[in-house]
């Protein structure tokens, strides 16, 4: 039956599917708003009990911590090295918080739907409770309690001044990463994101732009308070100073366990990795340079001397687009001998990339299964 629906029908299901549980979150924990007061909602609790026995409770005001930016920018390490705190726990990407405020985005932009939730009484209150009831829900249960919850959904910051609103108290962080190497990444790994032609670095890099331009934006009006813009190739090169300027923003103690991730990879209590996001055989190895510079050699001549007018948004973080191979600055020593390291055990970190592509939780569609039309990342 699956083969014989079309993709828009699908699609239709799945959306159908959403809304109907988002609503019967919030109906299952809510009473007639002729009963309850509005603030209510602020204070609805989600409990969850550690391993430990520790009871945790999460609500509206908890300040959750939120890392976007595109795909294939530094965002898995920076939830590996967040995930290595002992106060902290992001988790694997949960795919559906993002695709969930793109939808709430689409009855927002138009006019005949907003009317239509008016009239049927889903007014901005029912949504917005009803949709931070599900995200905290997803958010809280989908891996182990800790003290600080963290999501990785990449483009949930485009999203970004809209979690504010359902969670005043959360904090953002906005991975940056050489627009050249991310589209490199993106289509040599294939990552397929919705948009993107795969098979042309100049269409990416234009798409690249109008996505890191709409996070950017979204940062900027967050403020510098709320939303931190992280430049993944300065976390390489100095990664104690940045990882002290992040948790310091985040208001967590320093722990000197983020700058050992690795160590923490797949162990009980630890870091816990999917083999279905297409980083995870990376993020096993320490903090290296090894990914920096690969795209060099590889995006067409054309594309290159037309650089800094396809993805302008070089420049403004910071990057010369004219320079190829790029001079990123000079990296700490600890970096370079994790470096080092590597090069010399290249056979057994690769055994340990190809056992954390095997292991799951659950048996899963291998990628680019057929009949799979389902994208890596929508924005």
């Amino acid at each position: 039956m699956d083969m014989m629906l079309s993709r828009g029908t699908k699609k239709l299901l799945v959306t159908a599917i959403a809304t109907l549980f988002i609503f019967y979150l919030f109906y299952k924990g809510s009473f007639s708003s002729k009963e309850c007061p509005k603030t209510e909602s602020m204070s609805k609790k989600t409990s969850m009990i550690s391993s430990d026995g520790t009871l945790y409770e999460y609500d509206r005001q908890s300040p959750l911590i939120f890392i976007g930016g595109v795909p294939r920018s530094g965002t898995t390490l920076m939830r590996a090295m967040l995930d290595a705190h002992q106060d902290v726990r992001c988790g694997e990407e949960t795919r559906v918080v993002p695709r969930l405020l793109q939808m709430r985005s689409h009855w927002m932009k138009s006019q005949k739907e907003s009317l239509r939730l008016e009239e049927a009484g889903l007014t901005g209150d029912v949504l917005d409770s009803a949709i931070s009831s599900f995200i905290l829900e997803v958010v809280a249960r989908h891996a182990e309690p800790a003290p600080r919850l963290c999501n990785k959904d990449p483009f949930t910051l485009k999203s970004g001044t809209y979690l504010k609103q359902l969670f005043p108290n959360g904090k953002f962080i906005f991975m940056v990463r050489d627009g050249r190497a991310t589209v490199h990444s993106i289509i040599t790994r294939k990552v397929t994101i919705t948009g993107f032609d795969l098979k042309s670095y100049r269409q990416c890099l234009t798409k690249w732009n109008a996505a890191i331009t709409a996070m950017n934006e979204q940062c900027k009006e967050l403020g510098p308070k709320n939303c931190l813009p992280v430049i993944y190739e300065q976390m390489v090169l100095h990664p104690e100073q940045w990882m002290r300027k992040i948790l310091t923003f985040l208001e967590l103690p320093w722990d000197n366990a983020v700058l050992h991730h690795e160590q923490q990879i797949n162990k009980k209590g630890g870091i816990s990795l999917s083999k279905v996001e297409r980083s995870s055989d990376q993020v096993i190895k320490p903090v290296n340079l090894d990914a920096l510079s690969k795209w060099v050699g590889h995006i067409p001549d054309d594309v290159v001397q037309d650089m800094a007018n396809i993805a302008p948004m070089l420049a403004h973080f910071g990057y010369d687009p004219e320079g190829n191979p790029p001079n990123y600055g000079k990296p700490d020593k600890f970096v370079v001998d994790n470096t080092n390291d590597i090069k010399k055990n290249d056979a057994e970190w690769e055994e340990i990339a190809e056992k954390v592509k095997s292991l799951s939780k659950k048996d899963t569609m291998p990628r680019g299964a057929k009949n799979d039309e389902s994208k890596d990342f929508d924005q």
